[in-house]
């Protein structure tokens, strides 16, 4: 039986910024960051003692996934407080904290445009 999620993908366009996005406005660790053939790296990071990791990368394949909605929801304790506070570090937010069938959620961006949830946890 599956008992978990590992790992997710965010596809981007350049590995570097969005390391520097994901650790410095988000606040996520590194838990991986080696070469992955010519060109590329193996970054992988994640909340501060969450489970689930981010990888970013983007297969040569897979580039018109770039700045789409990604399907990935982030949880927070206070989410007026967290979207003041990744505000804060530029992050930019395409909907504002609402009320939502599924608890008060809110929508932002990374540097390539994609798309991520922010849930308050209920």
């Amino acid at each position: 039986m599956i008992s978990s999620v590992l790992k997710v993908a965010v596809y981007v366009r350049d590995q570097q910024r969005a390391l520097d996005f994901y650790t410095g406005a988000l606040g996520f660790e590194v838990r991986a960051d080696q070469p992955m053939g010519p060109g590329a790296r193996w970054i992988e990071v994640g909340p501060p003692g969450a489970a689930t990791g981010v990888t970013l990368w983007t297969p040569p394949d897979l580039a018109d996934r770039i700045g789409t909605f990604t399907g990935i929801v982030f949880g927070c304790a206070d989410i007026e407080a967290t979207v003041a506070g990744l505000r804060g570090r530029g992050v930019t937010f395409t909907e504002e904290p609402s009320g939502q069938a599924g608890g008060v959620m809110a929508t932002f961006l990374d540097p390539d445009d994609n798309v991520f949830v922010l849930r308050e946890n209920t």
